[in-house]
């Protein structure tokens, strides 16, 4: 399960994005270790309630630190010349029964979508991520790249 968080995180996937790769990615199902033959993928519901446990815990953020100072001993990760992505996470937007009071909607271009946010920092040289956090999809992205360090304000055009 970790390993599939990791690939959510690396490209950006919904759930259910998630879910189709790892049928159509035979390097994927390599990566996180699932057999077609002996077993099926998780769907999209366990991904999320997995990466809503992770979040309840507050261990995604603890497990990315980690990560991350691996990489940065080996030298592999920089925090100089980083790119922010918010990419909307989209969620069924019945108006029959209760909506998840986490999900809002947010107007992307000329499209309305309801749902949540991940806003993913990543180092520009070398693709890593180095920070994520999820929100609800109304959240602004500038207020997110501020919290992000004198690197992510250079992207939006302000002085550290």
């Amino acid at each position: 399960m970790l390993r599939m968080y990791f690939l959510q995180l690396c490209y950006t996937l919904a759930d259910e994005a998630l879910e189709d790769a790892l049928y159509d990615s035979q390097a994927m199902r390599v990566f996180v270790g699932i057999d077609l033959a002996t077993q099926n993928v998780p769907d999209a519901m366990t991904l999320l309630k997995f990466r809503r446990l992770l979040e309840a815990y507050e261990l995604g953020a603890a497990i990315l630190a980690e990560v991350n100072a691996h990489l940065t001993e080996r030298g592999l990760l920089m925090r100089q010349g980083t790119v922010m992505d918010a990419t909307i996470i989209a969620a069924h937007g019945s108006t029959k029964g209760e909506r998840d009071p986490e999900m809002h909607h947010a107007k992307k271009g000329n499209e309305w979508h309801f749902g949540m946010k991940m806003h993913t920092v990543v180092n520009a040289d070398s693709g890593l991520v180095h920070s994520e956090v999820c929100t609800a999809a109304n959240e602004s992205d500038i207020a997110h790249a501020q919290r992000e360090g004198s690197c992510a304000r250079t992207l939006i055009g302000t002085s550290p």
